[in-house]
């Protein structure tokens, strides 16, 4: 049989190509697995209670509407509104099969071969591998220091076949969170020039601070330019169920729903219950997660400050750390490196970058306080 080369020549999931590696592995001691973020913690238990009375519901084995379950798309506007201060409605929602399947639709609703958007750098490798399924181009935004994009000099990157511009905020994999002042830049650089926002919302509950990621809301126009999207995978530790959601104007919706429609329909029933109860009932919980993996991050900086190893700590927030490793090997060299002689298995860098900066992606909030301090003893062990 025949493939399409467009997916022949797309790379392999950076994941699964580093969990390949563990079969080489030839110490007894435990795995750190800081490679794909995850809560290393079980669901709230009002959410697991949820979850088990739902599974006996015959009508939950059936298709939910299409845009989501009435009570969940409310609840989360509720919630959205509450934590920014702006107006959001239920009918602003569109509930997905988690936060991937939200970028996938939105930006096959917007762009098409030969076009283009902007693109943080370094980029989350699972929108760079959709946007090379459907050819289109991601042009990197330059960075001021911090990597915080700048959108003054993002406007030269603008031309007419640009339809987008795209921020993670927090960022993966680098954590960093984008200011609001900047944020609102680049909403005003998108209002000017006709193009769509979107921001990938999923750390939005582990930034260092309380204070709204963004005043975007507050604008009775944002419909007009605003895409939000966001996950529950983190919030309420369930991954597995896969729920997302897209915010934004009628327009966007529907468009990006006749794409849902041909790639799942809906998202699972199960999974939209599990976030109604976790979003009316869980609320507290999900602040104290928050404040967990804060705490974490305190630990892991303070891991880090002293270079174990050689290993520098570029920057780190929400679950993330961006970690310049020492020496002279290639990344794959060194991440083969890292699994086999040092038990920990990381993310390497060239899947979020066009170059090899030797940067590792370090999930540090998959472990607890005694791992994270395991993790500094075994990069200390590094010898180049």
């Amino acid at each position: 049989m025949r493939f399409s080369p467009t997916i022949t020549d797309l790379m392999t999931s950076p994941i699964s190509a580093a969990h390949a590696l563990v079969h080489h592995r030839v110490n007894t001691r435990p795995l750190l697995d800081v490679s794909q973020a995850a809560p290393s913690y079980p669901p709230p238990p009002v959410v697991i209670d949820a979850i088990a009375a739902a599974a006996n519901d015959p009508s939950v084995a059936t298709y939910a509407p299409q845009a989501g379950l009435p009570a969940l798309r409310s609840a989360f506007a509720a919630d959205l509104s509450s934590a920014y201060g702006g107006e959001v409605v239920a009918d602003d929602v569109l509930i997905t099969a988690g936060c991937n399947q939200a970028f996938c639709i939105v930006a096959s609703a917007l762009a098409g071969p030969g076009d283009n958007m902007l693109v943080q750098d370094p980029f989350y490798f699972n929108h760079g591998m959709w946007l090379d399924v459907e050819e289109i181009e991601g042009r990197r935004i330059p960075n001021d220091d911090g990597l915080i994009p700048n959108a003054e000099a993002s406007a030269a990157l603008i031309d007419e076949r640009t339809t987008a511009i795209v921020l993670v905020s927090p960022g993966n994999p680098t954590g960093v969170t984008v200011p609001p002042e900047r944020i609102a830049e680049f909403a005003a650089l998108a209002k000017a020039n006709d193009l769509a926002l979107i921001i990938d919302e999923t750390y939005r509950s582990f930034r260092p601070t309380d204070a709204p990621a963004h005043t975007l809301f507050d604008d009775p126009a944002w419909r007009d330019t605003v895409i939000s999207l966001h996950s529950f995978s983190k919030d309420l530790a369930i991954p597995g169920y896969r729920v997302g959601a897209v915010v934004a104007g009628e327009p966007a919706r529907l468009e990006a729903l006749k794409i849902l429609d041909c790639v799942a329909i809906c998202a699972p029933p199960i999974g939209q219950i599990a976030c109604i109860t976790g979003l009316e009932h869980a609320t507290e919980w999900r602040r104290e997660q928050a404040e967990r993996i804060a705490i974490h991050q305190q630990r892991f900086e303070s891991v880090m400050a002293d270079r174990p190893g050689g290993f520098e700590l570029v920057a780190a927030g929400a679950y993330f750390g961006w970690v310049r490793y020492p020496g002279a090997f290639a990344t794959d060299d060194a991440l083969r490196k890292l699994v086999v002689d040092h038990d920990i298995l990381a993310i390497p860098g060239t899947a979020f970058t066009g170059e090899d900066d030797h940067m590792l992606r370090i999930s540090f909030a998959n472990l607890d306080a005694e791992q994270i301090d395991r993790l500094g003893e075994r990069l200390a062990e590094w010898s180049t």
